[in-house]
């Protein structure tokens, strides 16, 4: 539980840092919005580094959380609810990081 956890935090700082320029840039919002981003993405990259594997299956089994906490971001922050096409799809994603995250290590 306390690697999902992590990644899943380490996934919310990764779109944080990213969805703070992009109202910046898309919603004409204030350029104080890239502090919170850069800080989100300095983070983010912290983040990273205190997952328990070598980096590039880090990367890979994050990769299917990052897609399940968007589609979250999309409903949660966003306000535009999932269809099932993004839930099957974030489903099938986190069943495939969960194979290479819990696998048995010996």
């Amino acid at each position: 539980m306390k690697t999902f956890v992590l990644y899943v935090v380490t996934a919310i700082a990764e779109i944080a840092g990213c969805y703070f320029p992009y109202r910046w840039l898309k919603a004409d919002g204030s350029a104080w919005l890239l502090v919170p981003g850069a800080l989100s993405l300095a983070a983010f990259a912290w983040l990273l580094t205190l997952h328990d594997s070598a980096a590039g299956r880090v990367y890979a089994a994050y990769g299917g959380v990052y897609i399940g906490v968007a589609i979250a971001w999309l409903w949660v922050v966003e306000r535009i609810r999932p269809n099932a096409w993004d839930v099957t799809g974030a489903a099938i994603a986190l069943v495939g990081m969960g194979v290479i995250a819990f696998q048995p290590r010996g």
